[in-house]
């Protein structure tokens, strides 16, 4: 992003008329995708960006947060997006205008004031122009990029994501070593997905349909089983607790989980096949999907042996992981009783509802210390699509009561919210470091496994994410779902802080 770019700041009373000059303004108190897109995109219409940052008296400045416009500033400068930042006193971009007189002054479409604003620019010979932050894909960046500068451009915003909360290399490797001091039960369904490599022969003389001929298949287990084989492998202890059917997917499981040395507390339910999810691939591109699966509630006798199970580990473990596919494991019943196990022995909560081709929503896990929803699952679930996507974590945030929250954005990384011990509430984004993904369906159970692991071992949530990131962009470089162990998170640091 810019990174001989010198960014200037300066007070209101120091700025003069720009030449060639876009200006934007806001409070920035949280750095997120949303705002670098605006930015960037701000950047491209004239020669000279400048940034009007909201001063702490302004009137629209969250009270929830406690950055001062001097950190909210730095914050901006590290972005090198910008060639000046202007400190206003509170909310004083009309006197900006008349001071810079831009060409145009690019801001969001939901600005209380547009026809106040646009009145001063267009007097000082200027345009205003709304922009509403449309997300930017991998796929288009790789029209402009080829994936090594791709990368390397991802690691660097990375870095500076880091280094905006004060996170070393030195830092993130200690990191992984307390990991494995943590001790995590992972409650869910599992699932295994079958991937079949296929060659393609071509169309159908009989009817427009596709012919491949199958060459290989190979299963990996997904969903709470990943989970929990993540959770090992990064050298952590960890239990199970799911439901498998009886057959030889749940065979497959069972050995699975013992070849990790994972604690197997698998519930058989004859009445229901386990999930299994069988997807065709020719090359690396995959045609479609076949599920097998059940979404009935586990029947009465089957919840009792599941909460028998999560009493049972309670007191050797420091939190619950909670992955919900919605089918039909975790009931009403069997999360009610994780609330009073986890509010008993005083556990950590951690949750994620998967629910991108089945109903859930998130709402369900109230009082969790952490859920991990994606923005469409967030979306859906407070059935909301015009906000901005900081009012809609907010929103999530106030209507569940979760203390932390990370809202995946899929190629655009994931930001972090944080309440921490007070009210204020502290957020970072932290971009995808995968700029040509192989299989992103892991990605998810990935982060909630990492992020979950250094919580449960005294973790700040920004050192989690940032090595949940990690995990994350070593997950999806191979089909299908591998757990991520120690060895391939220092590899990934090592490759991201250019390190011997």
């Amino acid at each position: 992003m810019g990174d001989d770019l010198k960014t200037t700041i300066i007070k209101l009373r120091d700025a003069k008329k720009a030449e060639n000059c876009t200006l934007t303004f806001g409070h920035f108190t949280t750095i997120h995708p949303g705002h670098i897109r605006y930015l960037k995109h701000a950047k491209t219409l004239r020669r000279n960006l400048y940034i009007a940052v909201q001063g702490d008296l302004s009137q629209d400045l969250p009270s929830s947060y406690h950055f001062t416009q001097k950190e909210r500033a730095e914050s901006l400068q590290l972005l090198g997006i910008a060639e000046k930042i202007i400190l206003l006193e509170a909310d004083e971009i009309e006197e900006a205008i008349k001071l810079i007189k831009p060409e145009l002054l690019v801001i969001g479409d939901q600005h209380r004031n547009l026809n106040s604003l646009e009145k001063v620019v267009n007097l000082n010979g200027g345009k205003l122009i709304l922009h509403a932050g449309d997300n930017i894909s991998a796929s288009v960046e790789l029209l402009t990029n080829n994936v090594r500068d791709l990368d390397k451009k991802r690691y660097e915003e990375f870095a500076k994501s880091c280094a905006r909360q004060e996170i070393q290399y030195s830092d993130l490797i200690d990191a992984i070593e307390n990991m494995r001091r943590a001790r995590l039960a992972v409650i869910g369904d599992t699932i295994v997905d079958q991937f079949a490599a296929c060659e393609a022969l071509g169309m159908s003389a009989e009817a427009p349909v596709i012919v491949v001929k199958e060459l290989e298949t190979k299963n990996f287990i997904g969903a709470a089983a990943v989970i929990a084989a993540h959770v090992k492998s990064i050298g952590a202890d960890c239990k199970l607790i799911s439901v498998v059917g009886e057959d030889s997917a749940g065979e497959f499981v069972n050995s699975y989980l013992e070849k990790l040395k994972i604690n197997n507390l698998l519930v058989t339910d004859q009445s229901r096949p386990t999930s299994f999810k069988k997807r065709y691939v020719v090359e690396s591109q995959k045609l479609f999907r076949v599920s097998r699966l059940v979404e009935h509630s586990i029947d009465t006798n089957t919840e009792d042996k599941i909460i028998a199970h999560i009493e049972n580990c309670a007191k050797s473990v420091d939190g619950l992981v909670i992955s919900d596919f919605v089918y039909g494991v975790i009931t009403p019943r069997v999360l009610s009783m994780i609330k009073i196990v986890a509010n008993k022995h005083k556990l950590m909560l951690f949750g994620d509802v998967q629910c991108s081709s089945q109903i859930g929503s998130i709402l369900r896990f109230n009082d969790f210390t952490l859920l991990c929803p994606n923005e469409r699952e967030a979306r859906l679930a407070l059935r909301n699509k015009e906000d901005g996507l900081e009012s809609i974590s907010y929103e999530i945030m106030e209507k569940t009561r979760c203390k932390k929250l990370v809202m995946k954005l899929g190629s655009a990384g994931l930001i972090t919210y944080d309440k921490g011990e007070g009210t204020e509430l502290i957020s970072q984004h932290f971009p995808a470091l995968s700029g040509n993904p192989v299989d992103v369906s892991g990605a998810g159970d990935s982060v909630l496994a990492v992020i979950a692991t250094g919580l449960s071992s005294g973790l700040s949530l920004a050192k989690a994410a940032a090595l949940a990131c990690c995990a994350a962009s070593i997950a999806v470089e191979t089909m299908g779902n591998e757990p991520v162990g120690i060895d391939k998170l220092k590899k990934r640091l090592k490759e991201i802080f250019n390190k011997k």
